[in-house]
């Protein structure tokens, strides 16, 4: 399936418009770039659904903890993959800057699965799933690094 650039360009134009909303603090208009039934998965393993779960979580976040937060992200780094020409797969990576921080720190990199469809000539995020990106322990890497490569495909 061939890609359309204008289609492209509007998927990387709803995540700028989102990180500025997540920037502003704004759960409401954060929460208008997903369906209204969208499923979110948090890092934490929550799962929110709907618009107003979105926004109630986010808002809560952002009048706490998150206050003054940022969200560091580029474009450039996500993986866009149309499955029709009305739904496609989006892998983003990123972190959240804290008001007192002048860079985010790796530990706070995260990535995340969005499906998207065109609903009424928009693009929406239908779901959403967030996870921390971590690099494996020396105990990690010993139970569960394959021996080698053809073991790997076993």
């Amino acid at each position: 399936m061939p890609d359309n650039r204008e289609d492209i360009q509007a998927i990387h134009n709803v995540f700028r418009a989102l990180y500025k909303a997540w920037d502003q603090g704004d759960g409401k208009a954060y929460s208008e770039f997903f369906t209204p039934d969208a499923d979110y998965v948090t890092f934490f393993g929550e799962h929110l659904k709907g618009r107003s779960e979105i926004d109630s979580a986010h808002q809560a976040l952002w009048d706490g903890p998150l206050r003054g937060s940022k969200m560091i992200a580029d474009l450039r780094e996500m993986h866009l993959r149309f499955l029709t020409p009305d739904v496609a797969l989006a892998h983003a990576t990123g972190a959240v800057l804290m008001r007192w921080q002048k860079k985010a720190p790796a530990s706070r990199d995260s990535i995340n699965t969005n499906v998207l469809v065109r609903q009424n000539g928009e693009w929406k995020i239908a779901a959403f799933h967030n996870c921390r990106i971590k690099k494996f322990n020396w105990l990690t890497r010993l139970l569960f690094q394959p021996k080698s490569k053809s073991s790997a495909h076993a």
